[in-house]
């Protein structure tokens, strides 16, 4: 047994059961995680403007939902303020859900296999909702009715 300083007597460290060593790594560091976890606050305070001000402005200012139509969207979306409103909200909701949803299944997909199936499904509908969107958005024709 070893002494301290007060002179006690220490108990003894067994010794570990394997040697600790560092794993080597094979790739390069990158910082993708934390630009990932600075994108979630930085979407989710613009997305909180930007949803809080589609409602109050949908909802109040512009008289309510009943006046919602075909026509109320065409006026709306000849304006292309609107129009990048929308698709900034389109595209941000999108990707803030997709980085969440991707950090879910990092965290309970136990078989990489599994987990990277999975991802590819996640990216692939996410680029469909962003795309169709994008396509609605910039191709909207008020003359079609």
């Amino acid at each position: 047994m070893a002494t301290t300083i007060d002179g006690a007597a220490a108990p003894a460290i067994e010794a570990p059961r394997s040697p600790q060593r560092r794993p080597v790594r094979t790739k390069a560091r990158t910082n993708f995680e934390l630009y990932a976890w600075l994108f979630m606050r930085v979407s989710g305070i613009l997305l909180v403007f930007l949803v809080l001000g589609h409602l109050f402005i949908m909802n109040i200012l512009d008289g309510g939902v009943q006046r919602i139509g075909f026509g109320f969207v065409a006026g709306r979306w000849a304006s292309p303020f609107w129009r990048t409103w929308d698709l900034l909200m389109l595209v941000l909701a999108e990707l803030h859900g997709t980085n969440g949803l991707r950090t879910v299944i990092n965290d309970y997909a136990e078989r990489p296999q599994t987990r990277f199936w999975l991802k590819m499904l996640l990216y692939v509908s996410a680029f469909l909702v962003i795309s169709l969107g994008s396509l609605v958005i910039f191709t909207f024709d008020p003359n079609i009715s």
